[in-house]
């Protein structure tokens, strides 16, 4: 699936739970969004939380 395709979808849901929820649903639905997509990431091994732990500490490191 395209990037494109998927902006497009994303979109087209949050616009429908604004419809649908109003304003706090549609920020839930954004929010739970968001974390099923850091899931997804750390599943497939995309994104290393070790390492975006360490950002956040301000441990700079390349390795």
């Amino acid at each position: 699936m395209s990037t494109t395709l998927t902006g497009a979808l994303v979109g087209a849901v949050l616009a429908f739970a604004a419809l649908i929820f109003g304003f706090w649903g549609f920020l839930l639905v954004a929010l739970l969004m968001g974390i099923g997509a850091l899931a997804g990431r750390v599943v497939s091994g995309q994104l290393d939380l070790s390492a975006l732990a360490g950002v956040f500490a301000g441990r700079r490191s390349s390795v």
